[in-house]
This record gives structure tokens, C-alpha cells and sequence, in this order.
């Protein structure tokens, strides 16, 4: 692996907090990123809005402006989570597909490959830019559109399994499980949609719990223990 894409969900930013960020959490994976970073990875970054928003939820708001909320929120947690990644030392810049001022700049491969280039870690936020997808298909399509040559989902949960864990306490985990399994079975590793474009670009997915010890760095570099999406 050179160019990693890692997913990291809004509510495991907010740590056992719920709501907002917890600080610590954050610059936790900003260390390990960093460590990556200085071994030579080239890292992309795109994170989940549930730590502030989930429109879905709402039966009051339109549904597409309750998704536009919902990139808003990605936005903010980029800019929050590439400030701590700053300040641990690393430089960055935030992509958005749409104009946000100054705060980002806009998405193209081009410019995100001359960030990487420059050993910078880049932001993916705002998802597509449309409503009706979810932030797992714009992870799989900036994945699939830089030439990532894999997504790291970083969760709440620890891996993927057959049913939910907080449900159904005797819930199998996977070790290993095809892409094509988690669409016959409806696994909800991503999305249906982000499941059938990762599948259509063969790209390879692993699930892990974010709360784990050291498990960014533990999955990069061979101690991984949660499940391999494999396509």
C-alpha cells in the first residue's frame, strides 16, 4: 500500500461524547497519521457528518436539504480535523466539490495529486456535492478517482458481522468477506450504492474499530484486526 484513503466516521470523532469532537480521539489518529505519513504513505482523509446531523432521521426537513446539511457537517469536521492534524505537525489542505469561500479549496484529481506529491494529507469533504449519497459513496469515488489502492474504515465497531453486535450478542465477526457477499447479504459495510461502485472498481475496503489501540497504524503495517472487504 502507498496511497491509503482512510474513513473516519463522525460518530467515532466524537469519542464517548456523541456530539461534537473529542479532542483527544482526534489527535490520536492525528499522531498515528503523522507516523504514516513520516514512513512515506500518502494519506487522504474523508469523514462522516453523524457527530452533528443525520438528516435521514428527520421527517420534517426536505431531503435534500437536509443531506446538504449533511455535507456542511463534513466540511466542519474536515476543517476541525485538519487543524489538529497541523498541529501535530503534518501539513494539509480540505477538497470540497463545491465553492466554500475560502475555507477550501475545490476538487479536482490534478489538484489532489499535486498535494500528495507535496507530502501533504488531503481532506475530502462535502461528499459528491449531491443529494441522495451518502459520505461512504464519496469515499469509494475519491478513492476510485486518485488511484487509492485501498479505504480503511475506521468505526465505532470493530469489524463486520453478520448482524448487529449490539443486538444480537452472539453476532459472527468476519475475518475476511467478498464484496460480493456484503451485497448479497446486505452486510452495511457502506452503503448499497458505495458497495456496487466499489465492487464495479475492484477496490478493497478494511473495516476496523477507530477506539482501538494504535489501530490506524496497526492496520497499515500488519496488525490488523478487524475485517478485510477483499473485491
Amino acid at each position: 500500500m502507498r496511497r491509503i484513503l482512510l474513513k473516519l466516521s463522525g460518530e467515532a470523532l466524537a469519542g464517548s461524547k456523541h456530539t461534537g469532537f473529542d479532542e483527544e480521539t482526534v489527535r490520536n489518529v492525528a499522531l498515528q497519521v503523522k507516523e504514516l505519513v513520516d514512513d512515506g504513505y500518502e494519506i487522504g482523509i474523508v469523514t462522516g457528518g453523524g457527530n452533528f446531523w443525520r438528516g435521514r432521521s428527520s421527517e420534517n426537513i426536505d431531503r435534500t436539504k437536509a443531506d446538504q446539511i449533511g455535507m456542511l457537517a463534513t466540511v466542519m469536521n474536515c476543517i476541525y480535523v485538519s487543524e489538529i492534524f497541523r498541529s501535530v505537525g503534518m501539513m494539509t489542505n480540505v477538497l470540497t466539490p463545491f465553492t466554500c469561500g475560502s475555507f477550501t479549496k475545490l476538487f479536482s484529481k490534478d489538484r489532489a495529486n499535486k498535494y500528495f506529491a507535496k507530502g501533504m494529507v488531503v481532506f475530502f469533504a462535502g461528499g459528491t456535492g449531491h443529494p441522495y449519497f451518502s459520505t461512504d459513496t464519496g469515499v469509494v469515488l475519491r478513492a476510485v478517482e486518485v488511484d487509492a489502492d485501498v479505504i480503511l474504515l475506521a468505526k465505532s465497531i470493530d469489524g463486520v458481522y453478520d448482524a448487529d453486535p449490539a443486538k444480537v450478542p452472539e453476532a459472527k465477526k468476519y475475518d475476511e468477506v467478498s464484496i460480493e457477499e456484503v451485497i448479497a447479504k446486505n452486510l452495511q459495510v457502506v452503503d448499497m450504492t458505495a458497495s456496487i461502485l466499489a465492487r464495479d472498481n475492484k477496490m478493497p475496503m478494511w473495516v476496523f474499530g477507530l477506539n482501538e489501540e494504535n489501530s490506524i497504524v496497526n492496520t497499515v503495517k500488519g496488525k490488523f484486526t478487524g475485517t478485510k472487504v477483499t473485491v
